[in-house]
């Protein structure tokens, strides 16, 4: 696609509209953030500052750049551009519906079988490689992390019936 075709490409959301958006969710941090520092107190003590009292800072300065910025964009009118257009998007999802499925599917088969299924998707539907390049290489890297992990490092990682079956 030529960058006048992108430039036709429907906008999925603008930058006014997304700069709203992580606005209110960074207000809510910030409230959060502010909320459970009261709980562990922000005071300061004979001992010194409480618990709460730096972060009670850090999510007031948090809330607050969040509302200047949410105001900011409530008062700007007009264009703001697109923050991302249907071609850009639907390039994203192509990565992410199947990185979704990959962590859905590590709590089944765990996270050996679904890496090495993960690495054939991916290296057959988006690199178009051959099955003589794809099978060893969705056989080594699984096994190289599981060695790595499991063998050397002593580091448990979530195990599918193969590791079950292989007695790991």
């Amino acid at each position: 696609m030529d960058r006048q075709d992108e430039q036709h490409s429907p906008a999925v959301v603008s930058n006014r509209t997304m700069d709203i958006v992580v606005a209110v969710l960074l207000m809510a941090v910030g409230t959060l953030v502010m909320w459970d520092s009261w709980r562990l107190g922000l005071t300061w003590g004979l001992e010194g500052p409480k618990a709460g009292y730096f972060p009670f800072r850090v999510g007031a300065l948090i809330f607050l750049s969040a509302a200047v910025t949410l105001i900011v964009s409530l008062r700007r009118h007009g264009e703001s551009g697109a923050f991302v257009r249907w071609d850009q998007f639907r390039l994203v999802l192509q990565v992410l519906i199947p990185t979704a499925v990959f962590v859905f599917a590590i709590g089944y088969l765990g996270i050996y079988l679904a890496m090495a299924l993960f690495i054939a998707f991916f290296m057959w539907w988006q690199g178009g490689f051959s099955l003589v390049k794809i099978v060893p290489v969705a056989i080594f890297v699984p096994v190289a992390l599981f060695l790595m992990f499991e063998v050397w490092f002593l580091v448990p990682l979530p195990k599918g019936p193969i590791e079950q079956w292989l007695g790991f």
